[in-house]
């Protein structure tokens, strides 16, 4: 078996989340290493209809996934979760109780070096969660324009320094093509201020923004999300963790929206929009990680567990 590394982040909370039943039909979008769907599949009795899908586009993922859960019946899919619409189609899922997503980049991905994720390695520039797409960090770097560049740093990134290291990848790509990450962590250090660079590594931003932009990370997330929501039966949960601003940002609003009954101005006497809330929080605050899972965990401290629950339609 490939040695796939990942630790499961907010593990217990997802589950209990969740809210398993025996008989029920879940859907586990991020497989990853197999943590969450694993604890799933403990509670489900696949005698009784229980019925267990394992996504995830990084195949390696998958395969570890795979072994992890050789004991259960488990259906595996290669795919990206915003395909979760047609993959359910296609395996006869016309109803889920429940429905997880683990956004981001696993700890495997980030810790093999060779796929270029991480900044503290030097690897080739590539980022892809799937490697047979086409577009990789490669590309990003070396072909998009500086306003391009600018544009999905400080979108994506969050990244105020974005015009000083878009301009030093233009200068330095002039010389030669930038093929590692190595030379990309370099370079940014080289045209943020000496105050950064001494208080933290100034790398994250800009990776993560190049990372999202070659997996088209949010552009998948607003497309599952309502997709995700309408496959669930009534009473079914959506649960999904989110690392950063962003994702959580977009989740949130979704969530806020599902979650809103009447729309009307409140000085209108009676309600004329007619919306009534399709979904109901099952916290009103975000569940984030317990200090005993922060300490044993540091990747965890950033991730945020939203869950919603799908209400009966009028």
């Amino acid at each position: 078996m490939m040695n796939f590394s990942h630790t499961s982040v907010l593990l217990r909370e997802s589950i209990s989340a969740l809210a398993v039943m025996p008989q029920g039909v879940y859907i586990d979008c991020t497989v990853g290493g197999g943590g969450h769907s694993l604890e799933i599949a403990k509670l489900l009795n696949f005698q009784l209809d229980g019925c267990l899908f394992c996504l995830d586009k990084d195949r390696q993922a998958l395969d570890a996934a795979r072994e992890r859960l050789r004991d259960y019946p488990a259906v595996f899919i290669n795919d990206c979760f915003s395909n979760i619409k047609a993959q359910a189609a296609v395996h006869g899922i016309c109803c889920a109780d429940g429905i997880l997503m683990d956004l981001g980049v696993s700890s495997h991905q980030l810790d093999t070096g060779g796929r270029g994720f991480s900044f503290h390695e030097d690897a080739p520039l590539d980022m892809r969660m799937n490697e047979q797409q086409k577009l990789s960090a490669y590309d990003v770097v070396n072909n998009y324009s500086a306003e391009d560049l600018i544009r999905i740093l400080f979108l994506y990134g969050e990244e105020k320094f974005a015009r000083g290291i878009a301009g030093g990848i233009e200068k330095a790509r002039k010389t030669a093509p930038i093929k590692t990450t190595g030379e990309l962590a370099e370079i940014i250090r080289n045209n943020v201020p000496l105050k950064i660079r001494r208080e933290k590594n100034p790398c994250r931003k800009t990776f993560q923004a190049i990372r999202i932009e070659v997996n088209s990370e949010l552009e998948a997330l607003k497309t599952a999300l309502p997709d995700a929501f309408e496959l669930l039966g009534t009473g079914g949960r959506l649960a999904i963790i989110s690392f950063h601003s962003l994702e959580d940002r977009i989740v949130k609003n979704y969530f806020k929206e599902l979650a809103t009954g009447c729309i009307c101005p409140p000085d209108f006497p009676v309600c004329t929009c007619g919306s009534t809330p399709r979904g109901r929080l099952v916290s009103r605050k975000p569940l984030v990680p317990a200090e005993a899972e922060l300490a044993a965990n540091n990747r965890s401290r950033s991730a945020k567990l939203r869950v919603i629950e799908k209400l009966p339609t009028n």
